[in-house]
């Protein structure tokens, strides 16, 4: 059984699945901290779900990129739950998560995060319908740089991530996630995370990214 949290941005969310199966999910937009909503939630959608913390096998959160305060809360929040119940964990890229949202769409998928000003966090992947394998390393990139690397892809490039808003300003024909697929998701980290490796609490950190050079 796996719980995963993703705390990296506005919304906050959590997951419960068992053998593959989603069991439950919860997501809130939120103004408030993450801090005064994510253990009550994860607690009652144990509770709904017939389940205790000490059913879970593995615990997976986003380690970023996203929200320095948000990624902070949720790393420290497993880390407490797995030290309390001897578990391990498996912390997942919150882009690699976005993809995972669309690993049922056959081609190349662009996770697309805001960062700041003009520039995105942004990771290409490609999906079979089934799994989704990784072409790029995470990055911080310029929308500009972003749009001419979709362009050599010379396929239609399905963007997932609140980034879709920027790119749009370079071009309305950029391809989007439906709604309730494009922000960021405890579903997708619950799925990237059954391909992990689960590690000890004290492994498990926060990673930030630079801004990439391009040409």
């Amino acid at each position: 059984m796996i719980l995963a949290i993703d705390t990296s941005g506005r919304t906050a969310s959590a997951a419960v699945v068992s053998d593959g199966v989603l069991l439950g999910y919860r997501m809130l937009y939120t103004e408030r901290s993450h801090s005064q909503i994510l253990l009550p939630t994860v607690k009652q959608l144990l509770a709904e779900t017939g389940h205790t913390v000490q059913d879970v096998d593995i615990f997976a959160a986003a380690d970023g990129p996203g929200s320095y305060t948000g990624l902070r809360i949720g790393i420290s929040a497993v880390q407490a739950l797995c030290f309390a119940g001897g578990k391990r964990c498996v912390g997942v890229s919150t882009l690699e998560g976005l993809a995972w949202n669309l690993c049922g769409r056959s081609g190349i998928l662009c996770a697309c995060m805001a960062a700041r000003q003009d520039l995105c966090y942004c990771a290409f992947f490609e999906s079979d319908g089934v799994t989704v394998s990784r072409l790029t390393e995470d990055a911080v990139m310029h929308s500009a740089d972003i749009a001419a690397q979709i362009d050599l892809y010379n396929e239609p490039v399905m963007i997932i991530g609140d980034g879709i808003q920027l790119m749009r300003k370079i071009s309305p024909d950029f391809l989007g996630a439906p709604m309730h697929l494009c922000y960021q998701s405890a579903c997708g980290i619950a799925l990237a995370a059954m391909q992990g490796t689960p590690v000890g609490p004290d492994e498990l950190t926060v990673r930030y990214l630079q801004e990439v050079k391009i040409g």
